[in-house]
């Protein structure tokens, strides 16, 4: 099985080695006794699954979509017909090509809450080389 630093782990989470360290400290993350430290993928997976839960989702509506990425407006470029919108969504950045008559009718603005919701028939999931 997998087993991660703590850095590795703090980068996989998007924290700070400091706040592994705590987790550890805390009970939340379990950690081997080898050196330097490190934490085992199932455990770190079940933190990363916890610590995801942040943002709840504003709109109220119950949906099928799981792929649903809260977050901030930070760019729109539109052009003619069309517009392009940034989101970020923790450390996921979400680019939506939407019609321009859209992004007006919802009074999208740079700062805007929004919720990106992804639907798609392909996932392409890749891992590096052992």
């Amino acid at each position: 099985m997998a087993a991660y630093r703590v850095s590795e782990a703090a980068s996989l989470l998007g924290v700070s080695d400091d706040t592994v360290r705590r987790w550890i400290d805390a009970g939340l993350l379990t950690a081997t006794g080898d050196a330097p430290v490190r934490i085992e993928g199932a455990d770190l997976a079940a933190r990363a699954v916890e610590t995801a839960r942040g943002t709840e989702d504003p709109t109220g509506v119950a949906r099928s979509a799981r792929n649903r990425f809260v977050g901030l407006v930070t760019r729109i470029e539109a052009d003619g017909v069309m517009a392009q919108v940034d989101i970020q969504a923790g450390p996921h950045r979400v680019v939506s090509l939407l019609s321009r008559e859209a992004v007006e009718e919802m009074g999208l603005a740079v700062g805007s809450l929004a919720v990106a919701v992804v639907k798609a028939t392909n996932v392409i999931v890749e891992a590096p080389r052992s």
